[in-house]
């Protein structure tokens, strides 16, 4: 008597659970490109295991778009993702060399237009969101914690004769790689910090925060600290002043017991601060040299202001239009690496490569795709409800970050992944509908049973039937 209800109620829990999890388990691809980032990163190698990855967050955004037999984009985020393709295309056709136009087209196709497009496709839900975020800064937290051990044992990357400037595992090679994926943990912490009600989240994404500005300091990276001042500060305007000046004193008390009382490394960051503001009065090398890429990367696209010359072509017009103050190369060693010459390819300023590779034509399509998703996001974050202000916070922060920093770097090297998967996570805040921030219907999916309710119908059949009068003892047996 009890097997046909048990054989009948068994397997309903099963979808219920799988339904559940599954936009969780749909985002793990992402996840792991994001892990992937911690290994090791040859000195020599231009493609690393997170790449490769990227390559399946592609496929499976392809099999899911396949299976659910429907238009995968809004017509909104086909026209922002796709408007770069143009500006890379025509560079591609003007590139010096086939080899340059194909390594050109794909790594920019990777950065700025399938993985994006993948991350939206496969982030369903503030859950998956928020699995990515905390991604990033459990990644900021492992680079983190081995740059500090390479400033304070000396084993880090060469600066002024002194091997202490963190790194990571990326090396001297990409000195950059590091100070990226610690600033990205910082912003994605903050906002998650200050865009939650749960005492547990904030707690916990403030501390990370707050530890991770310790490794950022110790990358010696100025870009790097511009662009998490602009981008944080910008965060903490969104939450609110009570919040903002909060934070801002807890920041303010890390600073100061880090520098000022345990000295660390006060005399280094002094100096590294002032030459921000020392671009005319006796300015270092490294400034000079940024300058003076930049003044090239200008004249060059002077010479084709539309199309530009070309993508991977900037190196091969840089000396002809450089001042003689340019150094060719910069000198990197430490970190277990021997000392090399690390020629200088392009002209450290996102914005300008494109302007000299690319044209107007690429500069408008590129840069209006970032901020068309930039206004987009923030539209739908004072519409948005408040239990994904979170996300919203922390992807909007990722993206106003990612468009700073451009003013001071470029694509290249192992982190540019985490520059698409940025990218991806803004346009799934900015470009898909309204419900799709919410969890999944996951409560009532697998509820066949509650449909029938019988006494809800049993109720107003039964007043209208005095002809049945008798049998009362043979209805209620049953019953």
């Amino acid at each position: 008597m009890s097997t046909p209800a048990a054989a009948s109620s068994w397997p309903v829990p099963l979808p219920v659970a799988l339904r559940r999890v599954r936009p969780v388990l749909s985002v793990l691809p992402v996840v792991a490109v994001v892990v992937l980032l911690g290994l090791p990163v040859p000195p020599d190698s231009s493609a690393t295991p997170a790449d490769a990855a990227s390559g399946l967050v592609v496929m499976c955004a392809l099999v899911q778009a396949v299976r659910r037999a429907g238009r995968p984009l809004t017509r909104t985020a086909a026209v922002v993702l796709g408007l770069p393709v143009v500006g890379i295309a025509v560079a591609a056709a003007g590139a010096a060399s086939t080899g340059d136009a194909i390594t050109g087209l794909a790594r920019y196709l990777q950065a700025f237009v399938l993985v994006p497009i993948a991350v939206l496709l496969l982030v369903r839900d503030r859950r998956g969101a928020r699995l990515v975020l905390w991604s990033l800064v459990g990644l900021a937290l492992w680079q983190g914690g081995i740059g500090v051990h390479q400033y304070l044992t000396g084993t880090g990357a060469s600066y002024q004769g002194a091997d202490i400037r963190a790194v990571g595992t990326f090396g001297p090679s990409f000195v950059m790689g590091m100070a990226t994926v610690v600033a990205f943990g910082v912003v994605a912490a903050t906002g998650l910090a200050l865009g939650t009600r749960v005492r547990r989240q904030r707690l916990v994404a403030a501390g990370c925060a707050l530890a991770l500005l310790v490794p950022l300091a110790l990358s010696f990276s100025r870009g790097a600290w511009i662009a998490t001042a602009v981008a944080c500060g910008a965060l903490l305007l969104l939450a609110g002043v009570r919040q903002a000046a909060k934070v801002c004193a807890a920041g303010v008390a890390v600073s100061v017991v880090l520098v000022g009382g345990f000295g660390l490394g006060a005399a280094v960051l002094e100096e590294r601060l002032t030459s921000i503001t020392k671009v005319t009065d006796a300015p270092d090398q490294s400034v000079v040299d940024r300058y003076s890429m930049w003044a090239a990367a200008v004249d060059i696209w002077r010479g084709d202001p539309v199309t530009g010359v070309g993508l991977k072509s900037f190196a091969a017009h840089r000396d002809s239009h450089a001042s003689l103050a340019l150094s060719s190369a910069s000198d990197t060693e430490g970190a277990g690496q021997a000392f090399r010459r690390q020629p200088l390819l392009s002209p450290h300023n996102m914005y300008l490569l494109i302007l000299s590779e690319q044209g107007m034509l690429g500069l408008l399509t590129m840069a209006g795709s970032w901020l068309a998703l930039l206004v987009c996001a923030l539209r739908r974050m004072r519409r948005g409800g408040r239990g994904a202000r979170d996300c919203a916070l922390a992807v909007c922060g990722l993206l106003l970050w990612q468009l700073v920093n451009f003013l001071y770097t470029d694509i290249g090297g192992p982190s540019t992944i985490l520059t698409a998967v940025c990218l991806g996570l803004a346009a799934w805040w900015a470009l898909t509908p309204a419900d799709a921030a919410a969890p999944t219907a996951s409560v009532t999916p697998g509820a066949p049973s509650t449909p029938v309710t019988p006494t809800t119908r049993t109720v107003p059949s039964t007043p209208s039937t005095p002809s049945t009068p008798t049998t009362p003892t043979t209805k209620s047996a049953p019953r």
